[in-house]
């Protein structure tokens, strides 16, 4: 698992900022979305379809 997450590019929003906040990471692998913690990028992943994300990604817009 770690490879894989040495491997993966990672991204966050330009929204962020550079003062360390809050923020999650994602990177878009070939199958799969998968989500970290920015301030623990070693930490546990979230793993989530593409199909999963949009409907993810909706939900968030309608909140």
């Amino acid at each position: 698992m770690e490879a894989m997450k040495n491997d993966m590019k990672w991204r966050k929003s330009s929204r962020s900022g550079s003062n360390g906040g809050h923020c999650v990471e994602v990177a878009n692998e070939l199958d799969t979305i998968a989500i970290r913690d920015s301030k623990n990028p070693n930490g546990s992943l979230l793993l989530i379809s593409h199909e999963e994300a949009r409907a993810l990604s909706k939900h968030l817009k309608n909140a």
